[in-house]
């Protein structure tokens, strides 16, 4: 029997085989070839099902240079290399033919000199997962992303109507979104995702769908194609599906609560310590003191667009208290009861579903295994409502709090060798100046807040 990496009589891998075994018992035609830019929006390029061989043994080029934050017009030649591992036919994608389509997930390639791309998302994520592996740990993720299901006007736009009036875990007629969650939850589980959980959220026509954890990479990969199968069967219902973080003033916004773990070469939970009062190993208190340690920082790329701070203020759940606690979630980390060793986690309550998730979890990861090199000692939970506290009182405990804007993120990324060390020179160089970018355009606008405000008075 051959291995997965085992190479077919044609070059082929066992794997890229059985793709193409699937493709045509499956009638497929189509192939979207997806990636990443360092943003975090999903790109591909179409190619028919007779190119997927040459895929696999030769790759498909193609310009990088109109790619946001890849690489300049003289250095555009690219390569997408197709990952057989991630083949799913896309549920809602039909070709007139009848025919189905199916998409790969590609690393990218750097034609110049035939390595991985340093500026592909996916590549520095894999990078940060080796340094665990080097450490002798692999990194599992479990995140929970939310998102908004809005109405659409007659020409098919999206707006800011609510598609219904229910609120946490509501149930039929309040929550008129379940059947379009339980579509979602249908196409999700054909392209084999296993769903745990879904529920109304608290804000009106908020929503949340639970997949299960799976190494970090795997995750990353499941969160983009997440996002794109929750648009696209939305957009059958004609509904607009968005996770952007705060599309409503004065109401709950949207997060991604991300669940880590780390396990060790013989498969046992690294965080796990029956004998700890929080069930928290040394490894793991260290792991969580170099997240804190490293917030600030991880925030520029976890929380990376303006309106991600508008979520990130007190009052409406988000955590802005740079803490931990295991019984409540005013605090950033909370470490959740699990009933099982190899359930012990932590959870960092600050990302949002508009990161690149490539990028966020790489961060996380070289916190973390930063605070174990440097044997970081973890603080004292906080098991009061932080959000009762003054600030005498947050400085009494030592809590500080998350930046408050885009530009206070991005100077703390910058100042942060770890975090800027973990995206590398070319993707902290191009996602700074993307955001630098961002944050000074967001301050010369004038709002419709301020017009409502001062227009008449002065």
């Amino acid at each position: 029997m051959t291995s997965e990496n085992a190479k077919t009589d044609g070059g082929l891998s066992a794997e890229a085989q059985d793709v193409l075994d699937e493709i045509e018992e499956e009638n497929v035609d189509f192939l979207r070839l997806q990636f990443t830019d360092i943003l975090g929006t999903v790109k591909n390029v179409s190619i028919t099902a007779d190119q997927a061989e040459k895929a696999f043994t030769e790759g498909i080029y193609f310009d990088g240079s109109s790619i946001n934050g890849f690489v300049r017009i003289q250095e555009s030649d690219m390569r997408l290399e197709p990952d057989p591992s991630t083949f799913a036919i896309l549920p809602w994608r039909q070709s007139a033919s009848g025919g189905a389509s199916a998409r790969l997930i590609c690393n990218v390639h750097d034609t110049s000199t035939n390595a991985p791309f340093v500026g592909d998302p996916r590549q520095v994520l894999k990078d940060a997962v080796a340094r665990a592996a080097d450490m002798g740990y692999t990194v599992n993720a479990g995140p929970e992303p939310e998102f908004f299901l809005f109405q659409e006007d007659e020409a098919g736009n999206a707006t800011t109507r609510f598609a219904d009036k229910g609120g946490y875990f509501d149930l039929a007629p309040k929550d008129l979104a379940s059947d379009v969650r339980r579509d979602i939850i249908y196409g999700l589980e054909s392209m084999g995702f296993e769903v745990e959980a879904s529920h109304h959220e608290v804000a009106q026509s908020q929503h949340e769908i639970d997949f299960k954890y799976d190494d970090i990479l795997s995750t990353a990969d499941n969160v983009a194609t997440f996002r794109a199968v929750v648009r696209a069967i939305a957009a059958q219902h004609d509904l607009h599906a968005t996770f952007m973080p705060k599309p409503i003033p004065r109401i709950n916004g949207s997060g991604m609560h991300t669940h880590l773990s780390l396990f060790t070469e013989d498969g046992e939970n690294a965080f796990h310590d029956g004998n700890d009062e929080f069930d928290l190993s040394e490894t793991a208190k260290q792991f969580l003191a170099g997240v804190l340690d490293h917030a600030p920082a991880i925030t520029a790329v976890a929380n990376p667009t303006v309106n991600s701070y508008k979520r990130l203020i007190p009052g409406y759940e988000a955590p802005v208290y740079i803490a931990w606690s295991d019984v409540n979630r005013s605090a950033l980390v909370r470490k959740p009861a699990a009933r099982i060793p190899a359930a012990s986690r932590i959870e960092l309550r600050s990302p949002d579903p508009s990161c690149n998730p490539y990028l966020a979890f790489a961060t996380m990861i070289h916190a973390g295994l930063d605070g174990i090199e440097r044997g970081l000692d973890c603080p004292d939970p906080v098991r009061e409502n932080i959000y009762d506290f003054d600030e005498e009182m947050r400085d009494e405990y030592g809590i500080e709090t998350l930046p408050s804007n885009l530009g206070q993120a991005v100077d703390a990324l910058e100042s942060d060798e770890v975090i800027m060390d973990a995206l590398g020179p070319h993707v902290s160089e191009k996602f700074v100046e993307a955001k630098r970018e961002e944050f000074q355009e967001y301050l010369v606008e004038v709002s419709e807040w301020e017009l409502d405000r001062y227009l008449a008075t002065f």
